[in-house]
């Protein structure tokens, strides 16, 4: 495992790829992109692929058993998230919002409270609703200012 700085990529549903490729050249730091499937990414020496099994979790498992301290993981699985910070890893969120020690303990347990709700009103009938938010250009701008934040910190500490 390289402990150069480097960037891993919850690819299968991440709406910042683009900017994470532009950002990845600028900054002169590679990029992996781990998924299930296929997904085209810009020819360029700094950016990869990663193709993982359809496992359950198999993209989340090849990233954090890789994941270190020089590394910044993009991804907004929350226990994914958890496992990246464990290793020392630096997590941003695709909307910008970096995942901390501080605040990871209070978004496992919202997500098992919503997961334990969501159980509840599918068990009762109800239809669902919501959703996500829609991503908006401030969420990217956000996500932007992240990553840059996060990779001239690692920088800084190499």
């Amino acid at each position: 495992m390289s402990e150069d700085v480097q960037i891993f990529i919850d690819g299968d549903a991440c709406p910042v790829k683009d900017e994470i490729y532009r950002v990845t050249v600028r900054h002169g730091v590679p990029a992996v992109l781990v998924s299930n499937a296929y997904i085209r990414i810009p020819e360029h020496a700094l950016i990869s692929r990663q193709i993982v099994t359809n496992g359950f979790d198999a993209a989340d498992d090849w990233i954090a058993e890789r994941a270190h301290a020089k590394s910044v993981v993009i991804t907004a699985d929350i226990l994914l998230a958890d496992r990246c910070l464990k290793a020392g890893a630096r997590v941003i969120g695709t909307t910008g919002k970096p995942f901390t020690d501080d605040s990871i303990g209070a978004a496992v347990a919202t997500r098992a409270i919503l997961a334990d709700l969501r159980v509840g009103i599918s068990e009762a009938g109800a239809p669902r609703a919501g959703g996500p938010a829609p991503f908006t250009k401030a969420d990217r701008s956000r996500f932007l200012s992240a990553l840059d934040e996060a990779l001239v910190a690692l920088k800084k500490a190499v």
